[in-house]
């Protein structure tokens, strides 16, 4: 299994920013692949996951309509549409994967047991 994030960088508040996740090395259609990101001294925290096996999608409370995950089946790629950014946007970002039909029970990071290396996202004004 291959995650690989892209579409980092520096972005204006307010702004926007398109991240993906090249998935291979597995069949994309029996994953939930998620967003979680990780700020400067804080814990990694789950922001989006989608299933790729029926495309139903999951979001924590704080992405408040701001943000949107979606896929290409055909690219087996995961994006994660981000508008509206703020400071506390700021932090690595990383795509996970675990096995399985639907969303997971629990989106958590004890659930995903693989990884992507994170992009930087660095929210400035």
């Amino acid at each position: 299994v291959q995650l690989v994030e892209s579409g980092g960088g520096l972005a204006e508040f307010g702004g926007s920013l398109r991240l993906s996740c090249a998935a291979s090395g597995f069949e994309f259609d029996d994953y939930a692949i998620a967003w979680f990101r990780q700020a400067p001294g804080k814990e990694r925290e789950a922001v989006a996951c989608i299933a790729t096996s029926d495309g139903s999608k999951y979001y924590e409370d704080f992405v408040r309509g701001r943000f949107t995950i979606s896929m290409d089946n055909a690219q087996t790629t995961v994006f994660l549409d981000m508008n509206d950014l703020k400071y506390e946007d700021t932090a690595v970002w990383y795509c996970a994967a675990v096995y399985g039909l639907g969303i997971p029970g629990r989106v958590e990071v004890d659930t995903f047991p693989f990884w992507g290396q994170g992009t930087q996202v660095t929210v400035s004004s």
